[in-house]
């Protein structure tokens, strides 16, 4: 399986034959540092420098198909602020994509502000990959499939709660970061459980503005207790692509959303709206 997915995340022809085969007007793509990097974490000098120049030729090339996000070592200081900032105002990149921890940091640490700072600044949005953390995979891994995808999700909730609680959002109050659905625990916890109530729909102007959801996937539920917690207009549909390979995406993203319950603007705003304005694409 991840053979193939790797072979597939490689190739121009397969992300772009995704796009005729799922009938997709458009795809935003990144590389994960999380591939590229040894046995310590660590990512050759050079690589997150080169990925942004090549995401930034095909998306070129492919221009209306493709939009890209920089990939940048959030944990990297100054130096990860100032190829956020190179990517964006050089190379043209409409965002940027973090992972949710490395070693014992977790987004919103003191190391990570400068990124995050320079997104606010440059005014793109931050999209939190959830990863492997070697510990909480040991304890889940055991559980299969569903196991690791849990770890992986609690890596991805702690970003956001520690961007939340660590005060990261008062300091940089035009921060925007897109989470993926594997965070809903801490999605929840934020807006609704015990003393949080901090990102519910009517809470606005509270953390609610900061914070954005990706669906990364169909299912009918999700987008409605998405939209429930953090209101249309902070909900973006993904696909996942090629980890999960969906078909026909419009006819069965259309189905979901009946069965959500949800109305022509706020399906609009899902499956497209939304990217459109935080992308700033016209």
């Amino acid at each position: 399986m991840w053979e193939k997915i790797n072979a597939s995340l490689q190739s121009e022809k397969e992300l772009l034959g995704s796009l005729e085969d799922g009938n997709i007007e458009a795809r935003v793509i990144n590389t994960p540092t999380a591939f590229i990097e040894d046995a310590d974490g660590k990512v050759p000098p050079d690589a997150i420098r080169r990925i942004n120049d090549q995401i930034a030729a095909l998306v070129t090339k492919r221009a209306g198909k493709l939009y890209g996000l920089a990939t940048v070592d959030a944990f990297a200081g100054d130096d990860g602020a100032a190829e956020l900032t190179r990517a964006v105002r050089e190379l043209g990149l409409r965002g940027v994509f973090l992972e949710s921890a490395k070693g014992d940091l977790v987004l919103g640490d003191k190391p990570t502000r400068p990124t995050l700072a320079a997104a606010a600044r440059l005014d793109v949005p931050v999209f939190v990959h959830p990863m492997t953390d070697p510990q909480l995979d040991r304890r889940f891994a055991r559980s299969g499939r569903l196991g690791v995808r849990f770890a992986r999700g609690a890596i991805n909730s702690a970003a956001l709660i520690n961007l939340l609680e660590g005060g990261t959002f008062d300091e940089i109050p035009k921060l925007k970061v897109v989470v993926t659905t594997l965070a809903f625990g801490g999605v929840m916890l934020a807006a609704g459980f015990g003393d949080g109530q901090r990102i519910r729909p009517d809470a606005a102007p509270l953390a609610r503005r900061h914070i954005y959801i990706d669906t990364m996937g169909l299912n009918p539920a999700a987008i409605r207790t998405a939209v429930d917690l953090l209101g249309a207009d902070h909900v973006l549909m993904g696909t996942d692509w090629p980890v999960a390979v969906e078909a026909a995406v419009p006819k069965r993203l259309q189905k979901a959303f009946a069965h959500a319950g949800l109305n022509a603007a706020e399906q609009e705003m899902i499956a497209s709206g939304n990217a459109l304005r935080l992308l700033k694409i016209t």
